[in-house]
């Protein structure tokens, strides 16, 4: 991030959002939502003095509760920039009129309590898609692992910020309880995927190496400890994943392939119940800390953004690709590109691949003069076109606006609205040709007529 905010040709625009697209591939107008930090950015140092004198303490989003934070804050460790935010609905300024405290001790003078979200329009050639993902909302079907009623059962992600050196804890492995040692860690896999009846049915790929590595830094930082992980089945399809995850069994982690059917506290562990398939026989263990191995899903706003851009989504909400071979990064609006999570489940390995890929793709469009396009797109006949706009509420290109012409009707000039297919848009899909009621919209080289002669010719 900092080699990104130091280069001449990236600008970072942080603390905002993305309200509307419009255009077409190498005229894409982008509105942004930069939103009013209550900090200028050109005045702030990054020094600190600010949040270091606050007196509000919440909860961190970035912790996952598990710590922390001022409210005015950086939202992560080594953000870039390093500028802070005023949370303004846990502000005493904003939310009782009196504190002005990070106001009074910046020494740059860059608190500015009366800023105001700003609204720009930029043009961009091409979009790249990486919004990334979420965790399966387990806690509402998988009541029966105690989550939210057992504060020692916890994520893979609230795992990650315990043993984080700039986490809550300092990187070191302890019950969010009581803040003990935990000796016994069970880690359960698969929570909400691959199960059809209550989560999600594919698989999220990146489970079984976290969890390797999540038993390895238990038995590395924590003495005489001991590591449980029940599992479904183990797929480490990966450069050296199959060693690392032989060497975490070799170091003592010991797996249980079955489900878990219940986790319950018993004092002060917790009691896990399940299934060892390979033995034939129920199993108990009496943990200190249970960690939960949660399915992606599609980032939370997926919906809007499939819409400003017109992108396809799979069954469960993943944007879906032009062809999951050949195009693999590409989607069918032309201009727009995929890298991440948001076109499915991957570690990070495959994620800087697919990125590099699509970073490939831009240079390669941008390298040229001119853009071949699919002569396979929709034509409208303006003389019968009734102006209903049912193609342009149906297009899923947003390729389609209707216009204004102007032509003499028994010697009179007469204005009508007919519909205009933007030719960077269209796919060919045919979707408006089938809603077309006055029959005015044609998919060239696929006209009625041309299909009614192929058809006479065939019958012959």
């Amino acid at each position: 991030m900092v080699a990104a905010a130091q280069h001449p040709n990236i600008q970072l625009m942080t603390y905002a959002e993305v309200e509307n697209i419009a255009g077409y591939v190498g005229n894409f107008e982008v509105t942004i939502r930069k939103k009013a930090r209550s900090v200028d950015p050109v005045k702030c140092t990054g020094c600190g003095t600010c949040w270091e004198k606050c007196p509000t303490k919440v909860d961190s989003e970035f912790d996952l509760g598990l710590g922390k934070r001022k409210a005015i804050y950086l939202p992560f460790p080594q953000a870039v920039p390093a500028v802070p935010v005023i949370d303004r609905e846990h502000c005493r300024q904003f939310t009782r009129g009196k504190c002005g405290v990070c106001q009074k001790v910046c020494p740059a003078k860059a608190i500015d309590y009366e800023q105001q979200d700003e609204v720009i329009t930029e043009k961009f050639g091409a979009i790249v898609v990486a919004t990334g993902y979420d965790l399966f909302k387990w806690e509402e079907v998988y009541g029966e692992y105690g989550y939210g009623k057992y504060p020692d059962v916890i994520t893979g992600m609230h795992f990650e910020r315990l043993n984080n050196a700039s986490g809550p804890t300092g990187g070191k492995i302890v019950r969010p309880s009581d803040g003990k040692e935990p000796k016994t860690v069970v880690f359960i896999k698969c929570v909400g995927s691959r199960d059809e009846a209550k989560g999600k049915s594919y698989c999220s790929r990146a489970c079984c190496m976290y969890t390797a590595k999540h038993a390895h830094q238990v038995l590395e930082k924590i003495p005489d400890s001991q590591a449980i992980v029940f599992y479904m089945d183990i797929r480490t399809p990966g450069k050296a994943y199959e060693e690392f995850l032989q060497r975490t069994v070799h170091e003592g982690a010991v797996y249980v392939r079955g489900r878990v059917s219940r986790v319950f506290q018993e004092g002060d562990k917790l009691i896990v119940r399940g299934e060892d398939t390979l033995l034939g026989r129920q199993v108990e263990v009496a943990a200190d800390m249970v960690v939960l191995a949660t399915a992606m899903v599609p980032s939370e706003g997926w919906e809007q953004v499939a819409k400003m851009l017109g992108l396809q989504v799979d069954k469960d909400g993943f944007f879906q690709e032009a062809h999951p071979k050949l195009r693999p990064v590409e989607t069918f609006t032309a201009g727009v590109f995929l890298a991440g999570a948001c076109q499915g489940p991957k570690d990070i390995p495959d994620t800087v691949s697919q990125a590099s890929a699509a970073a490939v793709k831009v240079c390669q469009l941008f390298a040229k003069d001119e853009m071949a396009t699919d002569p396979m797109i929709a034509a409208v006949d303006e003389s019968i076109c009734a102006g209903c706009a049912m193609c342009e509420k149906i297009c899923p290109y947003k390729a389609i606006s209707m216009k204004t012409i102007t032509e003499r009707v028994a010697g009179k000039q007469v204005s009508r609205r007919v519909a205009a297919v933007n030719s960077g848009l269209c796919q060919g899909c045919g979707a408006c040709s089938v809603a077309c009621p006055s029959s005015a919209m044609n998919l060239k080289g696929f006209t009625n007529e041309q299909i009614l002669a192929e058809v006479d010719a065939v019958c012959l």
